[in-house]
Parts: C-alpha cells; structure tokens; sequence
C-alpha cells in the first residue's frame, strides 16, 4: 500500500499527524479508521457472496445425463 514511501516519507506523516491532531486524539482516529476499513471489507464480502439472480435460476446439470448410453463408435 505504502512502498513508494519511504521510512523517512512514514516519518514525516506520522509527525505532521501529531502536529495537526495532538497525541490524545490520534489513537481515537486510528480505531475509528480500523473500525471503518473492518466494516468495509465485511459488506464487501457479503456483496461478493450474495447469490445472483441469474445463478438462482440456473439449474445444474451432470453432463453425464445428457449422453446417451448406446456406445456408439464414430467411424474410422
């Protein structure tokens, strides 16, 4: 996520952080940002996982019954 930066670049953000919003509120921000990323992936998880309305009309079928079993040869 980060590699174009580096560990002075990390360093530098982390203090203009301290600067702008003061070391009582950042962990409060932290949590909250790790709050909203936890609830993102969860709804985006249930939106990969939900059942299409195409899927719910599909009906599966094994190849194997479509076949007939009369075992017939092609020419040679």
């Amino acid at each position: 996520m980060f590699s174009g930066i580096g560990a002075t670049g990390m360093i530098l953000l982390v203090l203009i952080a301290l600067l702008l919003f003061g070391p009582n509120k950042l962990p409060e921000l932290g949590r909250a940002f790790g709050r909203t990323l936890r609830e993102f992936k969860a709804g985006a998880r249930d939106i990969m996982d939900e059942p299409t309305e195409k899927s719910k009309d599909r009906i599966e079928v094994n190849r194997t019954d479509d076949v007939k079993s009369d075992n017939k040869r092609l020419p040679d």
